[in-house]
Formats: C-alpha cells, sequence, structure tokens
C-alpha cells in the first residue's frame, strides 16, 4: 500500500468516525443522555477530521449555534488548510 493510499484510507476513516461521533451525539442531546465531551470532538477534528465535522454541523445542524465551538473548528480547519497548502507545494 503506497503512501497516497495510506492517507486517503486513514483521511476517510478520520472522518467518518468524526461524523458518526457528531451525529451520535446530536442524538444523545436530543434524548437528553449524556453526551460526548466538546474536547473529543475537537480532537477528533483536530487530527484531520475537519470535513466530516463540517458536514456534520451544516447536515445536522449540531453545534451551529454554540459560537465558542464554532470559533476552535474554523482554527483547526485553517491549520488543515495551511498545512495542506505546505505539504502539497513544498514537499
Amino acid at each position: 500500500m503506497g503512501l497516497k493510499t495510506l492517507f486517503l484510507v486513514y483521511g476517510l476513516t478520520v472522518n467518518l468516525i468524526t461524523y458518526l461521533t457528531f451525529a451520535w451525539d446530536k442524538r444523545r442531546a436530543e434524548k437528553n443522555k449524556r453526551r460526548v465531551p466538546e474536547k473529543q470532538l475537537h480532537i477528533l477534528t483536530l487530527i484531520g477530521g475537519s470535513p466530516g465535522a463540517w458536514i456534520a454541523i451544516l447536515r445536522l445542524r449540531h453545534k451551529n449555534r454554540k459560537f465558542s465551538f464554532l470559533i476552535i473548528t474554523v482554527l483547526i480547519t485553517i491549520l488543515h488548510a495551511a498545512l495542506g497548502y505546505v505539504f502539497l507545494f513544498h514537499f
């Protein structure tokens, strides 16, 4: 398995897990049950799940009103874009 394939599999996996975790948290919120800690959602976003997080935020309308959560998610996304730029054009 090549490095590109490994990155693709990793990216798809982490984004699927991120999306499903957001969906699970949304379901738990609707049932007034114990929630997934925001820190865990941010960690999933940070380790590569920002596309999955944004799809969940927009599609499920989950965490879309909490400004502090969105700011951190935006900053993580900017970090990912910057890292992507560096790796794409400088390596």
